[in-house]
């Protein structure tokens, strides 16, 4: 199986390098490197262009205007030629196995679409700060599930060619883009939790769904949870109306209240088990 590791750059160049360092440094070695750099404004593409050199593993794209991160990443895909992808931000890295863990599990488990493992968070200079202990896995087959609160997270691998025969990311999303991903997957397949820290994501002033752009990833978030709510045509959530337009996030948030919930919570857990007893 050949892995197309997706980047979208947008003034990162100045983090490319540890990036870069992190995918020569894997165990597994059939890979390839797409990047597309949403028209930067600093001098990231002359940063990327002499760190990859005249490697063939690495395509570097760049966008004739600054698209977003939606569109990026969509084109992303359709650039690939691999059989799995998996996005990696380039002011981040992964760990020497993360490639090599989850072409293991899509090898062996032809039922599952989508894996996805641990981060870490880490500061500017990557020393870890705290592991994401939420993290785990989730029921599959489930129509109210939504990822909420949040547990499928980076390092995330999926199938190409099931994406590319399903629903595509929505080009509308500028933050928010990898949960309509790993919901649409979600729908046409089994997803896998891989129990380990894969992949260190570097907290900066600069990241897209930092700091400033907190109250967007929340609005977006629930945008594509409502999204999902439409797809699988469900009119009540836990005896709720489901909105017929999508407004305001708080809105969406309130119906999920539910699934923070002891009783769901020991439900779900009751759920995992019996699945994995089946798998």
């Amino acid at each position: 199986m050949k892995f197309s590791i997706l980047i979208a750059n947008y003034n990162n160049g100045k983090f490319f390098k540890d990036c870069y360092d992190s995918i020569i440094a894997q165990e597994y070695k059939n890979w390839e490197v797409v990047i597309i750099d949403d028209r930067s404004t600093d001098n990231s593409v002359e940063i990327i262009k002499e760190i990859i050199e005249n490697d063939e593993r690495f395509k570097l794209y760049e966008n004739d205007a600054n698209y977003g991160v939606g569109v990026t990443k969509a084109k992303l895909i359709e650039d690939a030629t691999g059989d799995i992808c998996g996005y990696l931000d380039p002011d981040d890295i992964i760990k020497p196995n993360a490639l090599k863990s989850a072409v293991e599990v899509l090898e062996k488990r032809k039922d599952v679409v989508l894996t996805y493992s641990r981060l870490a968070k880490c500061d500017q200079n990557l020393n870890i700060l705290s592991e994401f202990q939420s993290a785990m896995q989730v029921p599959n087959g489930q129509d109210t599930f939504f990822n909420f609160p949040i547990q499928i997270a980076p390092f995330v691998a999926f199938r190409r060619n099931v994406y590319l025969k399903g629903k595509k990311i929505n080009p509308e999303l500028k933050i928010a883009e990898d949960q309509d991903l790993y919901f649409k997957m979600y729908e046409v397949g089994k997803v896998h939790f891989i129990n380990q820290t894969d992949y260190l994501y570097r907290a900066h002033s600069g990241g897209i769904s930092q700091n400033d752009n907190k109250a967007k990833s929340y609005n977006y978030y629930a945008r594509s949870i409502w999204e999902a709510m439409q797809r699988r045509n469900l009119k009540y959530i836990n005896g709720k109306p489901v909105p017929e337009k999508y407004t305001d996030p708080q809105e969406i948030f309130s119906l999920l209240e539910y699934q923070n919930k002891i009783l769901f919570r020991i439900k779900k857990k009751l759920i995992i088990i019996l699945q994995k007893l089946f798998s």
